[in-house]
């Protein structure tokens, strides 16, 4: 059996969005089972799960996308555990990939999925949306590079997650941490690029901002804490402030943006902005013992 959990947070609309995504989906010969687990919304969404056969809706109230899916994981019964988020949309064919690459690959313990952009007009993507479809889920990327990948197209055998335990809470970038105490184990992700996800480009650049205050929060106190780590940081630093003009021949090269060169060039003008608004948050922190000030921004 796989067993699909999915965190839930105000979101109905999108949440139909990706139950109807997962409906009727071939998995490989391995019953399924959806476990929605609401984390606190104003209003539960029973009236949505309702619509769908065989999913079961549940409630955990500690904040937070990890303690929702490890709520989850604790009501399940499969022998393979997958993840997505309630925002995203499984490719038809994602059931399929997992329950392939698991038996095809009995090495393998965790599966890593390529997740794009879903795309309000595909013809006309918004700067944003252009902007992410190249950068914001480097997923190939991460995995390959520091066995990291996001939860919202994650897969595992369960034994994996009783070894690792479960995902942390809202106070740390949890699909990071999760990944991190992995390869402490041991465990290594394994990229599976056709095990795709569909996730919708935030809508303004305040929520890119706010993602990176977030990201710049961790990255801060992991980088603080080795060996010469403000001296890495200021290096760092400069790399980000810098990095727009270097990035120019993969974004004209890009096959993931939509939209032609007039998408391109949307992209590479968001690009510039979100990279000078990074190096913006780096440069105080040089001079900073801890990140608590965007810390309490981001959570908020």
């Amino acid at each position: 059996m796989i067993s699909v959990v999915i965190p839930h947070f105000n979101q109905p609309e999108e949440l139909g969005r990706c139950l109807r995504s997962l409906q009727g989906q071939d998995a490989g010969g391995h019953e399924v089972e959806i476990i929605v687990v609401d984390n606190g919304s104003t209003r539960m969404p029973e009236d949505v799960v309702a619509r769908f056969a065989g999913v079961r809706l549940a409630r955990d109230l500690t904040k937070g996308p990890g303690p929702a899916r490890n709520h989850g994981v604790s009501l399940s019964h499969g022998e393979l555990l997958a993840f997505i988020d309630s925002d995203c949309v499984a490719d038809p064919g994602w059931l399929a990939a997992i329950a392939r690459r698991f038996a095809d690959d009995p090495d393998a313990k965790v599966l890593g999925g390529d997740v794009q952009i879903l795309h309000i007009d595909a013809t006309h993507p918004t700067a944003i949306e252009a902007f992410e479809s190249e950068f914001g889920y480097r997923m190939e990327h991460y995995i390959k590079g520091q066995n990291f990948t996001g939860t919202g197209n994650l897969a595992m055998r369960r034994p994996v997650f009783d070894t690792v335990g479960g995902f942390a809470g809202i106070g740390v970038a949890e699909d990071r941490d999760w990944c991190h105490r992995a390869l402490a184990s041991g465990i290594r992700v394994t990229w599976t690029p056709e095990m795709r996800a569909f996730h919708p480009a935030r809508m303004s650049f305040e929520e890119l901002a706010r993602k990176w205050d977030r990201h710049t929060a961790h990255d801060f106190t992991s980088t603080i804490a080795r060996p010469l780590g403000r001296v890495k940081w200021i290096a760092r630093t400069i790399a980000v402030a810098g990095s727009p003009l270097i990035q120019i021949p993969r974004v004209l090269g890009s096959d993931r943006i939509r939209g032609g060169m007039r998408g391109k060039l949307r992209a590479l003008a968001v690009l510039a902005r979100i990279r000078f608004y990074r190096a913006r948050l780096m440069v105080p922190l040089i001079f900073a013992r801890d990140a608590s000030r965007l810390s309490a921004r981001w959570r908020q």
